[in-house]
């Protein structure tokens, strides 16, 4: 499957703020976005200019893509399946983006960034309501259990991960157990759940042109 494998604090600088690509190194002093505020490339500092109408459009689409880290293809693809769905478009788009499996792992506490929970999502770590789900875009729904696998329950990178991210918290719309490495997706979050630095109408207005 492809996937970006460049270096990421250059998307982060690119987009002017944080992703958090980067799992614990986002959260401290050598982030990129705290060292070096500025577009990448040789001619950085003065391309950041005032966005407007399709650029803006253009920017927050890129924003979000490399947030949970898809590529465009696929980005156009839950476009167009939250444009099917009944309801507010560019919330049920965030929607399904949330509810992937890599991405929950991640909001769970079991990997430090979304880059690595899909890593160990591809390599077998867990389960999904007691089945081997192996694929990072798998579609969980309300009430889905997610738990890591008894072999892999005291692997070095899931245990550094849930140690790592506990002061951060868990969103309330999951619920999780880190003795048992148990979590649960209790609901669907809302757009006011996820509060996320996004203007994703402007996606929908990109979209629909």
């Amino acid at each position: 499957m492809a996937r970006y494998v460049g270096p990421v604090c250059r998307l982060c600088r690119r987009e002017g703020m944080k992703l958090f690509l980067k799992g614990e190194r986002c959260y401290g002093e050598k982030c990129a976005i705290e060292r070096r505020n500025v577009p990448p490339g040789q001619h950085g500092k003065g391309r950041r200019a005032k966005l407007q109408g399709y650029g803006l459009q253009l920017r927050e689409k890129q924003r979000v893509k490399r947030m949970y880290g898809v590529l465009e293809h696929q980005f156009r693809r839950y476009f167009k399946e939250a444009d099917r769905r009944k309801g507010i478009t560019g919330e049920t788009l965030l929607q399904l983006l949330e509810s992937r499996l890599d991405n929950v792992v991640y909001r769970l506490g079991f990997a430090t960034s979304r880059s690595q929970a899909r890593q160990l999502v591809r390599h077998g770590h867990f389960l999904v309501n007691g089945r081997r789900a192996d694929i990072p875009s798998y579609s969980l729904r309300a009430g889905d259990q997610v738990s890591v696998k008894s072999k892999s329950s005291k692997n070095p990178v899931i245990q550094y991960a849930i140690e790592e991210v506990k002061g951060r918290g868990i969103p309330e719309w999951l619920e999780v157990d880190t003795e048992g490495r148990i979590g649960r997706l209790s609901t669907i979050p809302t757009k006011e759940q996820l509060n996320l630095p996004v203007q994703e109408q402007l996606i929908v207005e990109l979209y629909s042109k």
